[in-house]
């Protein structure tokens, strides 16, 4: 009896979570064809084509919903700087894989980064602070891994902490001019972008 009731719970739980990424999902069409202000949730509602109650169900507020969005970009970021950080690999060989992890997990987060470059200042003073300060997580988490090379002997960058901004932001920006039918793939852009990282901290990419 038990185990069927935790069934039905895990599948309760299940279709909740899908339903919070439906609305997740037409916010973040709506924030960014139309900006977060020019959007309501009554608008969020009629593109899902359900009420507005549906959308309190899920979220408490518009500015609760962008908070999950601008939340969003950075936390898959971060999640492919670790899935990275547990291996035994070299640093060169981390730094190369992180940036085609982070390239994929910036451009799979397009939108919301957009959003969040653009909307920020309508988050909650709490909302941003918190953001923020995973962002400044991913920065450190990066220059320890520079000085990790440095000390190895494999990179040569006079100010770890500075080409780890420098990294992060030229990685980031791709989410300003990559396009999916543009001149490069995803994987194309990825390698570019590590051969071009792994030549900033000084390091000539393998043959």
């Amino acid at each position: 009896m038990s185990s069927r009731y935790d069934q039905a719970l895990g599948i309760k739980g299940e279709i909740a979570a899908l339903k919070r990424e439906r609305v997740i999902s037409a916010a973040v069409d709506l924030f960014y064809e139309r900006g977060y202000d020019n959007t309501t949730l009554d608008a969020v509602a009629e593109q899902l084509g359900v009420t507005k109650p549906f959308i309190y169900s899920h979220f408490g507020s518009k500015a609760e919903l962008l908070a999950e969005i601008c939340s969003r970009g950075i936390n898959s970021s971060q999640a492919a700087l670790d899935s990275v950080l547990v291996l035994p690999d070299s640093p060169t060989e981390k730094l190369a894989l992180i940036c085609a992890r982070f390239v994929s997990a910036v451009l799979e987060s397009q939108k919301h980064i957009a959003i969040f470059a653009r909307e920020a200042k309508n988050l909650n003073d709490e909302d941003l602070k918190r953001i923020s300060t995973q962002r400044r997580k991913f920065d450190r988490a990066l220059t320890k891994l520079l000085d990790e090379g440095v000390a190895a002997g494999e990179f040569s960058i006079g100010d770890t902490h500075f080409a780890a901004l420098a990294i992060q932001g030229m990685i980031s920006w791709a989410y300003v001019w990559y396009r999916p039918d543009g001149r490069l793939s995803m994987t194309e852009l990825s390698d570019q972008m590590a051969e071009l990282v792994l030549r900033l901290v000084g390091t000539a990419p393998k043959s």
